[in-house]
């Protein structure tokens, strides 16, 4: 293990660098690479030297520990970060960084004997440790799971029932920083300050913890009072189906295999089962998305007289998309072509209804001279 110790005080930087050196002396695998009174000097030597760990007093000038630590962070992502303060309350925001560890001044043997234990023991040493995670899958379709490296599903071992949605929210604004009182005012509005953030730091380690153990290539920051969801190799479902649908030949004998695949790939709306109110809109847009294939496969099978696979096809548009008139009108074209009178009737009039229940409406100008012209034949 390759480490680096930042104290501006003299006395304390000396102290720190005899323990390592100690240890170095000990069982331990460690080198001293350097020891930094500047910020900025560490920093220099991140971004030219391979590290494993980072010994970092939090209270100093111009960069502070925290500064200092995303800044070496963003060099080398897998660095460990150790932090060494006199004070209790810096213990809290350390884990935020995503540090290893916290040690209280002044160190002991002891103490950092301990720390080193745990850094073997976290099994990373600076070596990536997500090699071979581009084939998990993270799963959002339906509910939230995962798809690991053999192929197998695999539920989330979730110990609080916010943990999940938190990771949820993270992953839908993946990329993007998402303050920490949005968490709270969406999470946990209903608790005063200091319990709300207990809560969201013990989600936030929860979700870490399963993210390390998992394998995934995912990595949460915590910087300008917000986290971000680093994005890494780790494939996503409904992303992947999304590009699929985008990809999609037009309809014919040779492509209708693909549209048969984009269907059963759909295994349900973007975390249906979890009820999440904030994410309606991320479902509503991808059942959009997917309406357009499975009108082209229905369309298709009504052409070919397989009108039975049409009908189940707008049958699931009518139940995903309720207040939509494709799954009706459609249906109503093929009952036509069976003379199904009285179904053609119940789907206008379903659909009229729900129009007029839900938002004051009637139904389209297209939809409604069809079914005037319809009326007028021999029915």
């Amino acid at each position: 293990m390759r480490a680096i110790v930042v104290d501006d005080e003299w006395l304390a930087l000396q102290k720190m660098k005899k323990l390592l050196e100690e240890q170095i002396s000990s069982d331990y695998s460690l080198e001293l690479v350097g020891g930094y009174q500047d910020s900025y000097s560490a920093i220099e030597t991140a971004s030219k030297e391979t590290l494993d760990l980072a010994f970092i007093d939090i209270e100093m000038p111009e960069l502070d520990g925290f500064e200092l630590a995303e800044r070496l962070l963003d060099v080398q992502p897998n660095l460990r970060i150790i932090f060494v303060t006199a004070y209790h309350e810096y213990a809290v925001k350390a884990f935020e960084v995503n540090a290893l560890d916290y040690i209280m001044k002044p160190v002991h043997h002891d103490r950092l004997t301990k720390t080193l234990q745990r850094m073997i023991d976290s099994g990373n040493t600076g070596i990536a440790a997500n090699k071979g995670t581009n084939r998990t899958m993270l799963c959002c379709l339906q509910n939230l799971h995962y798809v690991d490296q053999c192929g197998d599903t695999q539920p989330f071992p979730w110990k609080t029932l916010k943990a999940p949605e938190l990771f949820a929210y993270l992953v839908h604004y993946r990329d993007k920083t998402v303050s920490k009182q949005s968490l709270i005012d969406l999470l946990w509005p209903d608790y005063d300050t200091e319990k709300a953030t207990t809560q969201l730091h013990t989600a936030i380690y929860q979700i870490r913890k399963i993210i390390k153990t998992a394998g995934f290539d995912l990595e949460i920051k915590y910087k300008d009072e917000g986290y971000r969801l680093i994005w890494g190799e780790m494939r996503l479902d409904a992303e992947e189906w999304e590009n699929s649908v985008r990809q999609l030949p037009p309809i014919s004998s040779e492509s209708v295999e693909k549209y048969q695949s984009i269907m059963v790939s759909y295994t349900g709306d973007f975390l249906e089962e979890h009820r999440y109110q904030w994410i309606e809109y991320e479902q509503e847009r991808l059942r959009l998305i997917w309406l357009d294939p499975v009108k082209q496969l229905a369309e298709y099978y009504a052409s070919l007289g397989q009108y039975t696979d049409a009908i189940l096809l707008y049958q699931q548009i009518r139940e995903r998309l309720p207040f939509a008139e494709d799954g009706y009108f459609g249906l109503m074209r093929v009952y036509d072509k069976l003379n199904y009178q009285l179904e053609v009737r119940k789907q206008y009039q379903l659909i009229s209804d729900i129009l007029q229940e839900e938002f004051d409406g009637e139904p389209s100008q297209e939809l409604t001279e069809w079914y005037l012209e319809w009326s007028k034949g021999p029915n």
